[in-house]
C-alpha cells in the first residue's frame, strides 16, 4: 500500500496512505492433528504472537520418529520404543475428510469451506463424505434444497442432467455437502453458492478460485495442504494466498469469530505456518503490459508522443525504476571489489591481464568448437526425427525414458503436420511415444543427442487411447514382443574439431611464449584474474539490467508501434483502416485475428467451421506431455486453421525481429487447436453427451470456452471488413446463434 501511495504521490500529488489491520470478525488459527485441535498461537496480549509450544513439541517428536526405511534396515526396537511410537502416531495422524467435517460439526464450526487444490480431489471429497454416511441437513432442510435445485435447473433437458451428474450432485446438496470448482457447470456453481449463503449447504470442498471475487463467507476455512501445483511444479502457497483463502472465515454480522484450520501433514512446520498466518504486508506487483490493441487505441486518442508519456507514468514503470536503486548499489560494491582483484593479479614478469585474456580466448574457442559439434549433432538428430512416422519403433538413446519406444505422433513443427497442439516451430520435432514400460510421454530434442532411425514398424489400433491403462498395457506388451530382440545402436565416436583448429594452435603458442607463463605464482595470479573477470562480467550484466529496466514499458510500446507501422496499422500518429479494425479486437491473439480478417482466411466458411477456427484464438489446453495431437475438422476448416498457423508463424518471426518477447507477457502466443473439434461439433448441433465425451472436458470448462468463442465471434462480426462479397460478419453472427444453445445458453456465467 505504501509503494502504491508513493506512485500516486508522483502522478497525482500529495497522497496520504491509511493502513488498517483491524478485522471486524477476529480470526483464530488452528492445526488439526489426529483427534486434537491445537491453537497455532499461544494466548497473549503482545503484538508478537508465539507459536504454541505443544505444536513445536509435536513436530519435534515426529522428526525423531524412525522412518520406514530405518525399520527395514533391521533395527531392533525395544517394546518401550514401539509403545512410544504407537502413542505418537495416534496423536499426529491426518484425519480423513469425513472426520474433519464431523469434528467441525461437533465443535459448532460449520459452515466450512475446505480448500483443495485439485478439481478431481474436490469431487472425490464429496463422494468420500457420502460414502461415510454424513448428513448435515434434517428432512426440512433437504426439502428446501430439492425445491430450490429443481427450480434453478428446470430449463435443463433431462438427457443433459444425466450427462452432468445431476442426481449425484443433488444427493450431496440434500445432505449439505458440495464441491465448487471451475470445471462445474456455471448454473451448478451458482446453486451451490446460493445454498451455502442460505445455510442449506454446510460443507463445501473448493479450489482456490472460490477465494476470488465470490461473496461466500463461512464460519471456518480448512486447508488440507500448504502446497499447490502452480503449473510447473509443486510450490508452497504464499502469505498473500494464505490470507486470501483464510479471509473467507468469519461472517460479518453472523459470527463473532472466524476459524482457520490447517490439517497436520507429515513434515509440517508450525513455524512456517505461523509465518504465513502472521504476515500482514504483501508486495503489490503490476501485471500491466502494452498490447497491440492498446497501442492503436492510445495512438488514435492521444497520439504517439503523449501515449508514450502516459505509459512512462504507469505503476509498472514506477516499480521497475524503483528496483534499479538496489542494483545500482550492488554495481558500486562490485567496482570496489574489482580494484582489489586487479591489484592481487599483478605479475612482475609482464601484463598478466593480457596473459589471462589469451587463456580465456583459448577456453572460449574450445567451448565454441564443442558447441558447434553439439549443434551439428542436434541438427542431424532433428532431421532424423522429422522422418519418423506413427508406428515406428525406435530406441531412445538417453534421458528418463531411454529404451525401446513406439512413435504415436511425430510432433512435427508447424506447417509439416499438426504436431503437438499444432505449433512446435522453434524446438524441433517432439514425438509422442509409448515406452516398453507403458508410459506415454512427449519427448524433447534433448532426449535425442544423436540421430535416431526406425528399427521396425507396428500397427497402432484405431481404438488406442493413451489415457487408458489397459490400452497402454496391451500396446506396450506388443511392442516388447515385436522389438524386444533389437539391440540398441551404439554412438560412433568422432575426432575432436579442436585437434585440427588453427586458432587453437595459435593461442597455445602465444600462451607458452608469454613472459607470465613462466611465473612461479602463475596459477595464483590466474585465480585472481578469473575472479576479476567473473566479477567484471557480473557487473556488466547488472548495468545492462539497469538499462533494461529504465523506461521498459515505453520501450516495449515503441517496439509494438514499430511493428504495427511495418504492417501498415499505423502511419506516424495516424491509425489506418487496418488499425481501426485492430482497435475493435480484444484478446491475447488480437493481431493474429486482425491479420486473418485482412487476408480473408475465414471467407466462405460455414458457421460451424468459423467457430472451430475462432476457438484457436481463445483456447489454452490444460494438458501434460502425454497429449495426442488435437482432432480438427476436415475440409475448409482444416485449410483455414493451417493458414492461421502460417500467419502466426510470420507474426512470431516478425516479433522476434522487433524484439517483442512472449516471456515479457507481450506478443502473440501459439494458437491452440484443442477446442476446434468440440466447437465444431456443438455448432453443428451435436448433443452434449457426445461433445463432452469427444472433448474429454468437464461441462464447466466447455461452457466457459464456448462463451469466450462467442465473445470473439461478436468482436469479429463488428470488425470484419464491409467490402462487397465478404461473408465473415454474417457467418460470425450465425455461429454465435448456433453456439448459444443448451447448457451454453442457460448458463448465465461463463
Amino acid at each position: 500500500a505504501e509503494e502504491f501511495g508513493d506512485w500516486l504521490d508522483t502522478v497525482r500529488g500529495d497522497t496520504e496512505v491509511i493502513v488498517s489491520e483491524h478485522r471486524p470478525v477476529p480470526l483464530f488459527q488452528h492445526v488439526l492433528a489426529g483427534r486434537r485441535m491445537y491453537d497455532l498461537f499461544e494466548e497473549g496480549e503482545g503484538q508478537k504472537k508465539a507459536v504454541n509450544p505443544d505444536l513445536t513439541r509435536l513436530a519435534r517428536m515426529e522428526a525423531q520418529r524412525p522412518s520406514y526405511q530405518d525399520r527395514r534396515r533391521g533395527r531392533a526396537m525395544r517394546e518401550a520404543d514401539r509403545e512410544r511410537e504407537r502413542r505418537q502416531r495416534s496423536r499426529v495422524w491426518t484425519p480423513s475428510r469425513p472426520e474433519v467435517i464431523e469434528r467441525l460439526d461437533a465443535e459448532g464450526l460449520l459452515p466450512a469451506i475446505t480448500f483443495i487444490f485439485s478439481r478431481a480431489a474436490c469431487e472425490a471429497a464429496v463422494q468420500q463424505c457420502l460414502y461415510a454416511g454424513l448428513r448435515l441437513n434434517d428432512d426440512e432442510a433437504r426439502g428446501r434444497v430439492r425445491a430450490l435445485v429443481e427450480e434453478r435447473t428446470a430449463s435443463i433437458p433431462t438427457e443433459d442432467l444425466h450427462v452432468l451428474g445431476y442426481y449425484e450432485w443433488l444427493e450431496g446438496l440434500e445432505r449439505g455437502i458440495a464441491a465448487h470448482h471451475a470445471g462445474m457447470l456455471p448454473t451448478f456453481k451458482e446453486v451451490v453458492e446460493e445454498l451455502f449463503v442460505r445455510g442449506l449447504v454446510k460443507a463445501v470442498f473448493a479450489t482456490e478460485t472460490l477465494a476470488l471475487g465470490i461473496n461466500m463467507p463461512a464460519r471456518s476455512v480448512v486447508l488440507e495442504k500448504l502446497v499447490k501445483w502452480n503449473g510447473e511444479q509443486h510450490a508452497d502457497i504464499t502469505p498473500g494466498e494464505y490470507t486470501q483463502l483464510t479471509g473467507r472465515a468469519g461472517r460479518r454480522g453472523i459470527d463473532v469469530e472466524g476459524h482457520a484450520v490447517v490439517l497436520w501433514q507429515r513434515g509440517s512446520s508450525p513455524e512456517h505456518l505461523a509465518g504465513l498466518a502472521g504476515t500482514r504486508t504483501y508486495p503489490l506487483r503490476s501485471s500491466f503490459k502494452p498490447s497491440y490493441n492498446m497501442a492503436v487505441n492510445l495512438v488514435e486518442q492521444f497520439g504517439r508522443h503523449r501515449s508514450r508519456e502516459l505509459l512512462e507514468t504507469s505503476f509498472a514503470q514506477f516499480q521497475a525504476d524503483k528496483s534499479v536503486v538496489g542494483i545500482s548499489r550492488q554495481v558500486q560494491r562490485n567496482e570496489e571489489g574489482l580494484e582489489g582483484y586487479k591489484e592481487s593479479m599483478t605479475c612482475h614478469l609482464g601484463d598478466f591481464d593480457e596473459y589471462a585474456r589469451l587463456r580465456r580466448e583459448l577456453k572460449d574457442r574450445e567451448t565454441e568448437l564443442a558447441r558447434q559439434g553439439a549443434n551439428q549433432r542436434r541438427a542431424e538428430a532433428a532431421t532424423a526425427l522429422e522422418k519418423l512416422k506413427p508406428g515406428d519403433v525406435i530406441h531412445v538413446p538417453t534421458g528418463k525414458y531411454a529404451g525401446l519406444a513406439l512413435v504415436l505422433d511425430p510432433g512435427l513443427p508447424a506447417g509439416r503436420s499438426n504436431g503437438h497442439r499444432g505449433f512446435e516451430q522453434h524446438d524441433g520435432p517432439r514425438p509422442l511415444v509409448l515406452t516398453a514400460e507403458r508410459q506415454v510421454k512427449r519427448l524433447a530434442s534433448m532426449d535425442f543427442p544423436v540421430p535416431v532411425e526406425a528399427l521396425d514398424r507396428m500397427r497402432i489400433p484405431k481404438s488406442f487411447n493413451p489415457r487408458s491403462p489397459q490400452s497402454r498395457r496391451d500396446l506396450a506388451s506388443a511392442l516388447r514382443t515385436k522389438a524386444g530382440h533389437i539391440p540398441p545402436e551404439r554412438a560412433r565416436k568422432k575426432r575432436s574439431q579442436a585437434a585440427d583448429d588453427r586458432e587453437i594452435a595459435r593461442l597455445r603458442t602465444e600462451i607458452r611464449a608469454h613472459p607470465c607463463h613462466g611465473c612461479d605464482e602463475r596459477e595464483d595470479h590466474a585465480r585472481w584474474a578469473e575472479r576479476y573477470h567473473r566479477l567484471l562480467r557480473d557487473t556488466s550484466q547488472l548495468e545492462r539490467r539497469i538499462e533494461g529496466r529504465t523506461n521498459t514499458i515505453a520501450r516495449t510500446f515503441d517496439r509494438i508501434v514499430a511493428l504495427l507501422t511495418e504492417l501498415d496499422y499505423l502511419r506516424a500518429d495516424e491509425v489506418t483502416e487496418h488499425g481501426k479494425r485492430l482497435a475493435r479486437l480484444y484478446g491475447e491473439l488480437d493481431l493474429l485475428a486482425s491479420e486473418c480478417l485482412r487476408a480473408g482466411v475465414w471467407e466462405g466458411l460455414a458457421p460451424a467451421e468459423l467457430a472451430a477456427c475462432v476457438s484457436a484464438l481463445v483456447y489454452e489446453a490444460r494438458v501434460g506431455d502425454d497429449a495426442m495431437a488435437p482432432k480438427v475438422p476436415t475440409g475448409a476448416a482444416k485449410a483455414a486453421l493451417g493458414e492461421m498457423v502460417r500467419i502466426w508463424g510470420r507474426l512470431d518471426a516478425l516479433e522476434e525481429d522487433f524484439r517483442i518477447t512472449q516471456s515479457e507477457g507481450v506478443g502473440q502466443r501459439e494458437p491452440d487447436l484443442g477446442f476446434a473439434w468440440a466447437a465444431y461439433m456443438w455448432a453443428s448441433g451435436k448433443g452434449l453427451d457426445e461433445v463432452l465425451r469427444e472433448a474429454e472436458m468437464p461441462a464447466g470448462d466447455f461452457v466457459r470456452w464456448c462463451k469466450q468463442v462467442i465473445d470473439v465471434l461478436g468482436q469479429i462480426s463488428a470488425a470484419a471488413p464491409s467490402r462487397e462479397g465478404s461473408t465473415v460478419a454474417k457467418t460470425a453472427r450465425k455461429a454465435v446463434d448456433l453456439l448459444l444453445r443448451g447448457v451454453v445458453a442457460y448458463s448465465s456465467v461463463g
